[in-house]
Parts: C-alpha cells; structure tokens; sequence
C-alpha cells in the first residue's frame, strides 16, 4: 500500500499560499502586493479574550495609547465587515496576564462596516525575553475573517531603542509595522491597516486526524496538537501556538526571522502509526530534525 498522503484526504492544491499578504501571479512566480506581513505569534497568546475596546485600568501606570485602522479585502481596497482583530501586550511592569479571569490588557472588537477598528489602552514597555534579549514594546495582534488565513502579526513604535536589535523588528519585512505615535492631548494615536489575504485550509476531518500527543523517540518530551477554528495547534503554558498549513502534509510556524523556520511533516503510515518530524532552523544553514511518534 502506498503512503498515504494529507493532501489526498484535503483535496488542496500542493501550492502554498503566503501567510504574509496579498499575493499574485507574474507568470513565472508568486510575489506580493500591498502587503500586510506577519510576525511571530508569541507564547502568551490567550484565546476568548473580552469584546471591549477599552483596555485601559485604572490605577495602572501607562501613557493612554489610542489604535486604530481599516480592515480590507485582498483586494486592498474593499473593507471587510465584521473581521474579528484581536489585541494583547505586557503591562507597565513587563507581564502579561496569562491566568487571570480579567485578562488584563487583553480585548477583541471586530470591524464595521467600513472595516474600521479601534482600541485604547496604555502603552506597553520593552522587556527581557530571557538570555538579556530585551524586546522593543509592541502589541500583538490576530485578525481573523472568514474566507482568509488568520494574520498573525506585531506593530512597533518609531523611536524604540531596541528596535534594530531584536530579530523581529530588526526584519525589513517588519518596517510597515514600525509606526509613529502622534501625541493628541493626553492620548498617542497609531494608525495600522491590514489586507487580508487567501488561505489554504485542510480539512476539519483531515486536522482531527492529527490531534493528540506525540512523544520524542529519543528525549521521551511530549507535545500535545490540538485544533482551532480551523488551524493546527500545539499546547504551551498558556494556550499554544499556531502552525500555517502549507500543502503536502507540511505546516509551519509563521513569523520567524528571515532565515528561521519551524515545520512539521505528518507521515501516515498504512498501519494508522502517524510520524512527526519536526525540522528547525536557527539560520546560518544549520537545521536540527526531531522525530515523533503519536502516543
């Protein structure tokens, strides 16, 4: 029997569809236009955060910081109505709330419409991500529109000395992303479009197929998947992160710096056994593989 292959049970085309924008076809290959690029989904990602605009809390230090913007079609013109934009940063003192019932600086609104959004809330700070990396504040956002890929991406603010060192911000795919704040009275406002761009999308039956633990054959670490509104997910110690499916039994973990990648390959053996083999690259050419077998 032959290996049977994930794109057997989606019926998608092996071609990928960028994650990072609007994309067409010049005749010879896929390139991009007006577009909005992603950027990497974080590990505090809290899913059903509260439909408010208003983050703001009282008591807590912060300059108040209003966003806004416009939500359009791929066509980079046409708003899109009732697209779902989540938003979520650290506070003043460099924590995000990964466990309280508030979820402090944490909101969804969805657009109108004209494709319009807004949010306020008070500034985030840059932090240490551990090893003395020190982050450039941001905001972190994930807008969802039925027909499209889910755009994972962060703004970041003119002026922040950590900027050109992250690997992040430091992307010339990120410049877009790097806004000014404009001071109006005793709020800053910052203004982020984005496009929203086509997806390719397998199957709920085909990703249930896929869920479940998955031990390392030679460390014995577990990772749990699980899925979500359409997407392959993993478990962290918050919720999980994403992984972008890309045809041929093949997902990745979007956003990561040019030269990075994270991608896992599903086997489905004729037996029902299912193989994992979990492929990153830190750059500089060097890729480490992992192997995994569903438990």
């Amino acid at each position: 029997m032959k290996r049977r292959e994930f794109t057997k049970l989606t019926g998608l085309s092996i071609i990928a569809i960028s994650t990072t924008g609007f994309i067409s076809f010049n005749g010879e290959n896929y390139v991009g236009d007006c577009e909005t690029t992603s950027d990497i989904l974080g590990p505090f990602y809290r899913p059903d955060s509260p439909v408010r605009e208003n983050l703001v809390i009282k008591g807590m230090p912060g300059e108040l910081v209003e966003l806004s913007g416009k939500v359009r079609h791929k066509d980079c013109s046409t708003p899109y109505a009732k697209a779902k934009v989540e938003l979520w940063h650290c506070s003043n003192d460099e924590v995000y709330d990964n466990e309280s019932e508030e979820f402090r600086y944490r909101g969804t609104t969805y657009s109108d419409e004209n494709g319009d959004y807004r949010f306020i809330t008070q500034m985030p700070v840059p932090y240490d991500a551990g090893g003395g990396e020190i982050r450039p504040a941001h905001f972190h956002m994930m807008i969802s529109a039925p027909g499209y890929q889910s755009l994972i991406t962060q703004i970041y603010f003119e002026g922040d000395k950590y900027l050109d060192n992250d690997p992040s911000s430091s992307n010339p795919r990120a410049k877009n992303r790097i806004l000014k704040l404009e001071k109006e009275g005793d709020t800053h406002k910052i203004v982020f479009d984005c496009n929203m761009n086509d997806k390719l999308k397998p199957t709920d039956a085909a990703l249930n197929s896929l869920v479940g633990k998955y031990k390392n054959v030679e460390n014995g670490e577990v990772s749990e998947f699980f899925t979500r509104d359409g997407d392959l997910w993993v478990k962290n110690e918050v919720f999980g992160k994403v992984y972008t499916y890309l045809g041929k039994n093949e997902f990745e973990y979007g956003g990561l710096p040019e030269g990075m990648y994270e991608k896992l390959y599903f086997e489905l053996k004729p037996e029902g056994e299912i193989l994992l083999k979990k492929s990153v690259s830190h750059g500089e050419g060097k890729e480490m593989v992992r192997t995994f077998l569903r438990i």
